[in-house]
C-alpha cells in the first residue's frame, strides 16, 4: 500500500471516532433531558 492508501484509512477512521463520539454525546443529552423531566414532575407534585 502506498502514503495515500494510509492518509485514506487513517482519514476514514478520524471521521469514524468523530461520528461515534458525537452519537455518544447526543446518546447522554437525550438520557439527561430525560433525567431533567423526571425531576420536573417530582417537583410539581407537591
Amino acid at each position: 500500500m502506498n502514503s495515500e492508501t494510509y492518509l485514506l484509512i487513517a482519514n476514514v477512521a478520524v471521521w469514524v471516532v468523530i461520528a461515534g463520539y458525537l452519537a455518544f454525546i447526543a446518546a447522554k443529552g437525550a438520557s439527561m433531558d430525560r433525567r431533567i423531566r423526571q425531576m420536573e414532575m417530582l417537583d410539581n407534585d407537591k
